[in-house]
C-alpha cells in the first residue's frame, strides 16, 4: 500500500514538474510585457491562462479517446513526445526563448499566439497526452487535473507579475531562467524515450518468449 502511494505521489510530482517546466510561465514573461504593452495587461493575463487551461483540460479529457482512435500506444507517445521536449530544450539551451517585439496594431494577442501556443503548446499538450496515457486510476487522473489547473494558477499570477519579475530578472536573469528550465525540459524528454523504449523493448521480449 505504502509503494502504490508513493508510486502515486511520485506521479502527482512528474506531472505538475513536467508541465510547469515546459510551460515556463517565468520566460514567458518578458514576451507577455513585450506583447501587451498598449493594452490591459490584466484582462489579457486571465484571457490568456483561462484559454490555456482550457486547450489542456480538453486534451486530458480526450486523451484516451484520441489514443483509442488513433490506435497509438502509451510508450510510442511517451518517445515521440520525449524526442519533442529534446529538441525544444536543445533550441532553449542554445538560443534561449524568442524574443517578440509588442504588437503595434493594438491588438489582442491573449488567446493566439500567448495562450496557444505560447503556453498551451505542442510540449505542453504532449506533456498532458503522456501523463493521460500513464494515468491508470482516479487518484492519477485528480492528480493530473490539479497539476493542470496549479500551473495554469501560477502561470496567471506571473502574467499579472510580469512587468515585477522582467524587471526584477534583467536580461541575465531571463537567460539564466530560461537556460535551466531548458535543462530541466531535457532531461524529462529523455526519462520520457527512456521509458518509452523499455516498455517497447519489454513486450517485444514478452512476444518472443512466447
Amino acid at each position: 500500500m505504502k509503494f502504490l502511494m508513493s508510486l502515486d505521489l511520485n506521479f502527482a510530482f512528474v506531472a505538475f514538474s513536467s508541465l510547469f517546466s515546459i510551460i515556463n510561465p517565468i520566460s514567458t514573461a518578458p514576451i507577455f510585457v513585450a506583447m501587451t504593452g498598449g493594452i490591459d495587461r490584466k484582462k489579457t493575463a486571465w484571457r490568456t491562462a483561462i484559454s490555456a487551461g482550457i486547450t489542456l483540460a480538453v486534451f486530458a479529457a480526450m486523451g484516451r479517446a484520441i489514443f483509442s482512435f488513433f490506435g497509438i500506444t502509451v510508450p510510442a507517445f511517451q518517445i515521440a513526445g520525449g524526442i519533442l521536449f529534446i529538441l525544444m530544450s536543445v533550441q532553449t539551451l542554445l538560443n534561449g526563448k524568442e524574443e517578440v517585439t509588442e504588437q503595434a496594431d493594438g491588438s489582442d494577442p491573449s488567446i493566439v499566439p500567448l495562450g496557444i501556443p505560447m503556453i498551451a503548446g505542442p510540449g505542453a499538450i504532449s506533456t498532458v497526452m503522456v501523463l493521460v496515457g500513464q494515468a491508470q486510476d482516479a487518484f492519477r487522473l485528480i492528480a493530473l487535473g490539479t497539476a493542470i489547473f496549479v500551473n495554469i494558477v501560477l502561470t496567471l499570477v506571473i502574467l499579472l507579475a510580469s512587468p515585477w519579475i522582467v524587471r526584477r530578472l534583467g536580461v541575465t536573469g531571463q537567460k539564466i531562467t530560461a537556460k535551466v528550465m531548458g535543462l530541466i525540459t531535457l532531461v524529462i524528454g529523455v526519462q520520457f524515450v527512456i521509458n518509452g523504449s523499455v516498455s517497447v523493448f519489454t513486450e517485444i521480449l514478452k512476444a518472443a518468449r512466447s
